[in-house]
């Protein structure tokens, strides 16, 4: 008697599908989701398409035929050069920031959100597929800070406009903060802004008649670029992993 409790203690746990596969890495619980319904999951050997199925850590889960499995969480946080895509592959790109982090680590890891193609700054690369989700939904609004140089001086009048909110392609959009990054070189701004909409800095300042020359992100989600030079990168220490979860979940 004793020894089947034992065994039944021993059980594996049951898990819903989709956070099994989350922490696959494979993707979000939201993304796994939409592939369960698409009928891309199997479980056993049999195709899943119940969002309410329940999974044990020795089920044998597959996606499109290639097994899944819990595996290690990853955090990197990147100092992203110019001229570096932000995605996983693209074959039409020269570069992609996967490719400055190929040896760190077996696990297959992905960049949270974009920067552009110029874009620098902070960019944080994971296989944790729920701290992608609360870090790139817009409802979220985690903070992003960017100092941006501009072709020529911005006046006050301008800055107002992109704090009270301006109209981007049908929606308003504005700043959380704006003001001169440098007192004395009046093209240089530091922003603040949540919004995800892609280029949205460079547009807001393009509508206005500015040219952006150069954008470097210099916060992200409580996280900065101090002692990470350009195009390096390291794993986020335990107390920026705690600091982050706490500022997300």
């Amino acid at each position: 008697m004793e020894n089947r409790k034992k065994q039944q203690s021993r059980a594996p746990e049951e898990i819903r599908l989709n956070r099994y596969i989350a922490s696959s890495g494979l993707c979000s619980r939201r993304e796994a989701d939409e592939i369960i319904l698409k009928g891309y999951i199997s479980v056993n050997g049999k195709q899943v398409k119940d969002l309410g199925t329940k999974v044990k850590s020795d089920d044998d889960v597959r996606y499109k035929g290639k097994k899944l499995s819990s595996e290690k969480k990853v955090y990197i946080l990147m100092n992203k050069p110019a001229g570096y895509v932000t995605t996983v592959e693209d074959p039409h790109a020269e570069h992609t920031v996967i490719d400055l982090v190929k040896n760190a680590c077996t696990e297959r890891i992905y960049p949270v959100g974009r920067l552009d193609k110029d874009t620098t700054g902070l960019l944080l690369l994971t296989n944790d597929g729920d701290i992608t989700k609360r870090l790139t939904h817009p409802k979220y609004e985690r903070k992003k800070i960017y100092h941006v140089f501009l072709d020529k001086p911005v006046i006050k009048a301008d800055l107002l406009k992109i704090a009270e909110g301006m109209e981007l392609e049908g929606e308003v959009v504005a700043a959380d903060s704006v003001a001169y990054a440098d007192p004395e070189d009046k093209k240089q701004i530091g922003i603040e802004i949540h919004s995800g909409q892609n280029r949205v800095i460079r547009r807001i300042f393009e509508s206005l008649g500015y040219r952006v020359k150069k954008l470097d992100r210099v916060y992200y989600a409580g996280l900065t670029k101090k002692n990470l030079p350009r195009g390096k990168w390291r794993f986020l220490t335990q107390k920026e992993l705690v600091m982050l979860k706490r500022g997300i979940f």
